[in-house]
């Protein structure tokens, strides 16, 4: 029989390392982008990644008799409303378990007043079919990018790296009352088909944002003219680890060069560049290929509405009309 109950400490080790395999983290959250590679052993890797659930309220592990069999874990995103699988290893390498811990992570979300829960998977993971199975949509697959120290503004069509530098753009920080405005840039830079899934009103595009990945050592950036944002560039330090993500609105294509650039500046102490290019920008994917960013793993993003624990009203009894027996 296998039962599913909240993890301790002393099942992690056992866990990555059951039959004496190393198992990996099928989840794939911005925020671990590129740590895999950066670690000194597989079982080092394991430990370091898995320890942070050890305490974590919202994860379950998968056990059968005494041999453990799975594990899932879930983290909110911007808001309660939208949580995110950060954690799921399927060491059983059986359909049923990895099913039966994406239904339970679904139930604890939905009962946990969660609207939503996303689910990133490489684009080849043999989780993707069965997250379907289990009521997942994919809502957008995305290539990742990276680049090995500094980029050479040279390299973009012959410009200079003064007129790439970005100093000449209306860019400023990004503030709160931003939001919605952000939210009208997404409505126009994103297609139809992927914000019915991901994100169709402000409320779920709220609750939608990844913000793990923006550190203290973030920069948020927008592109203002004539009272409009045309364009919004994400930063983040993290050790030797520089991420970003760069969304601009269809007419604003023109100043895709020097908005990456822009980005770039920002990120020029950091030895490894990584970025998540969805399909729908392949004008983006094209200038980085042009700057000579490698395209290496690809993703899928699926997303899965629950459905919140309501209880029913229970009836009374009106206690001043008469019983007849």
């Amino acid at each position: 029989m296998t039962v599913a109950r909240t993890v301790r400490p002393t099942d992690l080790v056992a866990l990555v390392s059951f039959d004496g395999r190393i198992y990996p983290n099928e989840a794939k959250t911005r925020d671990r982008l590129g740590r895999e590679e950066s670690s000194p052993s597989p079982l080092e890797s394991a430990l370091e990644q898995w320890f942070s659930f050890a305490t974590g309220r919202q994860t379950w592990i998968s056990v059968r008799g005494s041999t453990l069999r799975g594990l899932i874990s879930a983290r909110r995103r911007s808001s309660n409303a939208a949580w995110e699988v950060d954690c799921l290893i399927n060491a059983a390498e059986e359909e049923s378990i990895c099913l039966s811990l994406l239904d339970r992570v679904s139930e604890e979300a939905g009962r946990g007043g969660a609207e939503k829960i996303f689910l990133r998977l490489a684009a080849d993971s043999g989780v993707v079919p069965i997250a379907r199975r289990a009521g997942f949509v994919p809502c957008v697959v995305e290539n990742r990018y990276a680049h090995q120290g500094p980029v050479s503004a040279e390299r973009l069509d012959g410009q200079t790296p003064r007129s790439l530098a970005g100093s000449a753009l209306p860019l400023r920080r990004r503030s709160r009352a931003d939001a919605y405005a952000l939210f009208q840039l997404y409505n126009a830079a994103v297609p139809e088909s992927v914000r019915r899934v991901e994100a169709a009103t402000f409320a779920e595009w709220l609750a939608a944002q990844e913000r793990h990945w923006l550190g203290r050592r973030s920069t948020q950036l927008v592109l203002e003219r004539d009272g409009c944002l045309g364009a919004w560039i994400r930063t983040a330090a993290d050790g030797d680890i520089g991420r970003f993500d760069l969304l601009a609105h269809p007419r604003e294509l023109d100043l895709l060069e020097p908005l990456l650039m822009a980005a770039l500046a920002r990120l020029s102490g950091q030895g490894i560049l990584l970025t998540l290019v969805p399909e729908y920008q392949e004008p983006l994917a094209r200038l980085l290929e042009s700057a000579g960013f490698e395209r290496q793993d690809q993703y899928v993003v699926m997303a899965k509405r629950t459905m919140a624990l309501v209880k029913a009203p229970r009836l009374a009894a009106n206690l001043e009309t008469p019983i007849v027996f």
